[in-house]
C-alpha cells in the first residue's frame, strides 16, 4: 500500500524535513503519524500524494511509483487517493451535496451513480440531513465531515488526513474518529497524521513517530508519547 525506501527530503533553507526514512504500511492498516512540529509530518503526507518529492530513495503508494509519475499521470495517480485536509478546502459556492459529487464529476462518473455514492456517504458522515446547505452555514465539525465525505466518495483504497481534528473540540473529533474507524474497517487503509493525544491515546492503533525527520518509533498499539 505505501513503501518508502531511504527516502530523504532537504528544502532550500536547510531544514531536513526527512533523512532516509524506510516504512511499510500494509493495506487494511490504521496508523497515527506522530511527532512534535517540524518534525517532518506534513512533508511525509504531501510526498504521498506527490505534492512534494524526495531528493533522494524511493516511493511506492497504491502500487504506483509515485516518483516516476509523469505530470499527466499525477492527478490519475491522486483519484485513487482520499485526501482530508485541516483547513477542509470545501468550495464556498457550492452546497454540501454539491461539494461531495463534484469529486465524482471530474471523473465523469454517471448522474445515477452520483446521486446514490453521495447520498451514501452522507448517511455515513450523519449529513443527510444538511445536503443543501452551504459551508459557511456549517460548524466546524460539520464542515470535516464533508471533506471526508468528499475524500471517500470515490471509494479510495487508501484515506490520509493531515490533521483533521486539528480544529476542533474534544467532542467533535471523537466523532471524526469514529467515521475513520468505520471506513477502515471497511478495508480502507487509513493514515492521519495528529496531534491529537487523547485520540492517539484511546484508539491504540499503529503509531509512527517522527523526530527530526527520522522515524523513532513505530509501535502496533501504540500511544501518543508526547506531551502537549
Amino acid at each position: 500500500m505505501i513503501k518508502m525506501i531511504g527516502v530523504s527530503k532537504t528544502y532550500s533553507n536547510g531544514c531536513v524535513a526527512l533523512s532516509n526514512i524506510s516504512i511499510g504500511i500494509d493495506k487494511g492498516d490504521f496508523v497515527f503519524l506522530v511527532g512534535p512540529s517540524g518534525a517532518g509530518k506534513s512533508t511525509f503526507i504531501k510526498m504521498l500524494f506527490r505534492e512534494i518529492l524526495p531528493d533522494s530513495g524511493q516511493l511506492f503508494v497504491n502500487g504506483h511509483n509515485v516518483l516516476a509519475l509523469s505530470n499527466a499521470e499525477v492527478p490519475f495517480f491522486r483519484r485513487t487517493l482520499g485526501i482530508v485536509f485541516q483547513d477542509y478546502r470545501l468550495l464556498p459556492n457550492r452546497t454540501v451535496h454539491e461539494n461531495i459529487a463534484f469529486a465524482m464529476e471530474v471523473i465523469e462518473a454517471p448522474h445515477r451513480e452520483v446521486q446514490k455514492q453521495v447520498n451514501y456517504v452522507l448517511d455515513l458522515v450523519g449529513l443527510r440531513g444538511k445536503a443543501r446547505e452551504y459551508p459557511a452555514q456549517l460548524s466546524g465539525g460539520e464542515q470535516q465531515r464533508v471533506a471526508i465525505a468528499r475524500a471517500i466518495v470515490n471509494k479510495p483504497s487508501l484515506v490520509i488526513a493531515d490533521e483533521p481534528t486539528g480544529n476542533l473540540d474534544p467532542d467533535t473529533s471523537w466523532e471524526i474518529m469514529k467515521i475513520f474507524s468505520r471506513i477502515n474497517r471497511s478495508g480502507t487503509t487509513v493514515l492521519a497524521a495528529t496531534h491529537d493525544k487523547a485520540v492517539v491515546d484511546a484508539m491504540k492503533k499503529r503509531v509512527i513517530a517522527i523526530e527530526c525527520g527520522r522515524i523513532v518509533r513505530d509501535d502496533v498499539k501504540g500511544a501518543y508519547g508526547y506531551e502537549n
